[in-house]
């Protein structure tokens, strides 16, 4: 029967660049930016790596179709590199390729890799992709990404009653926590604290949606190198080893849009993949045990709905969690997107999944300056999602401290 990876894989060292708009670089100066910073931390040299995944989502602007412009610019060892796409959730796609190498016995070191160049197209949002395209084409000629997450907003007013008022004041509070966080993060694309009457004060984009509270993309490449615990330990004796608790993905049919039982204020995907993350993990409650979280903050609204689907908040509660501080660095409660999130930080799609475990790896290694440190932190819980409420994949990591 199967039991998941628990403790099977450790993550033996991790890279980032600064997100934002990399005019100095194109996707080979990324990559070997994360890269270097990534073996530096690993404390292993190119050799030793046997295996390499690529998180990367619309090759017609950024490496081609498969895996053989990363061994050119990294210059792998004429290892395996497979190229991987799964939405925006394609950073935490190829980081579970390389665990599940590492888990199965195959690898004994694994490389997972995201990366994306997407300033250079012109688009302060999704670009015009065929990637995108034929997902739009699926779901109507007239759809937009704020269009369709904004209606979450009103399908949740409409569900518990929460006047819009309300739910836009908690959205207000949402962008605000991420830009105050991601103010103190020097590889943030967006670094302004902006105040909570400029939030509120913005233009609509999709109501109740304001400029605040839809993330852009970004440039930027973020990696992992995973191994065996026990290999982690001889690399890296006497230090703390970061394992993955669970590694779980969901991916919708479409169903949401086809039939009359999905109430439109939830993501089905999020709640599937976090009930098997948690079941993984041996997560009994999860408000109470998991420390910190980074989760698929495209919009506002998605960040609030996610706190329910997740199990954070109960149904119905996340707008007097985050009203009440909950989800804020120093609010006593469960700190989400302490590094400023999609929202601050950046998107590039298939580095923000990667990106996100970045954050949580470093946190309970207990690097960060102590403004930015989650106190205490022994769980971490990255949320990816890729897609729109309707179709699509959520990929939900858990990693935490060996014990």
């Amino acid at each position: 029967m199967a039991e998941g990876i628990r403790d099977k894989v450790a993550i033996l060292g991790m890279g980032c660049t600064r997100f934002g708009e990399r005019w100095d670089a194109d996707p080979s100066d990324l990559l070997v930016e994360a890269f270097t910073e990534c073996l530096e931390d690993a404390g292993i040299e190119k050799k030793d790596i046997q295996a390499a995944w690529l998180g990367s989502h619309i090759d017609e602007i950024n490496i081609g179709k498969g895996g053989t412009y990363v061994n050119a610019v990294l210059h792998l060892p004429l290892i395996p590199v497979t190229r991987v796409e799964n939405f925006c959730a394609s950073g935490t796609e190829s980081f579970r390729g390389a665990c599940y190498g590492v888990a199965s016995g195959a690898y004994d070191i694994a490389l997972a890799m995201g990366v994306e160049k997407l300033k250079d197209t012109g688009y302060g949002g999704l670009p015009d992709s065929p990637a995108f395209g034929q997902l739009m084409v699926m779901i109507g000629p007239n759809a937009t990404a704020p269009g369709m997450f904004a209606q979450l907003a009103t399908a949740y007013s409409a569900k518990y009653n929460v006047p819009m008022e309300r739910i836009k004041e908690a959205l207000t509070h949402i962008s605000w926590k991420s830009h105050q966080n991601g103010a103190k993060n020097p590889r943030a694309h967006l670094r302004k604290a902006i105040p909570k009457e400029a939030i509120a004060g913005a233009p609509i984009v999709a109501y109740p949606l304001g400029l605040f509270d839809c993330c852009g993309v970004s440039d930027g490449s973020a990696m992992a190198i995973v191994t065996t615990p026990e290999i982690a330990k001889k690399i890296k004796p006497n230090q703390d080893i970061v394992t993955v608790k669970a590694l779980q993905v969901a991916v919708s049919s479409g169903e949401e849009a086809m039939y009359d039982t999905w109430d439109g204020a939830r993501i089905l995907t999020t709640r599937a993949a976090a009930r098997r993350a948690y079941e993984e993990a041996g997560v009994k409650n999860p408000r109470e045990e998991i420390s910190m979280m980074e989760v698929h903050d495209c919009f506002s609204i998605t960040e609030l709905v996610t706190m329910e689907d997740l199990g954070i908040s109960p149904d119905g509660g996340a707008v007097d969690d985050v009203l009440n501080g909950f989800f804020d660095l120093d609010g006593g409660g469960v700190p989400c997107q302490v590094d400023g999130g999609l929202k601050c930080f950046g998107h590039p799609i298939g580095a923000s999944g990667l990106r996100m475990l970045y954050e949580m790896y470093n946190q309970l290694l207990q690097r960060w300056p102590e403004d930015r440190l989650v106190k205490n932190a022994r769980l971490g819980l990255t949320h990816n999602l890729g897609g729109v409420p309707t179709n699509n994949v959520c990929s939900i990591a858990i990693v935490g401290l060996l014990e």
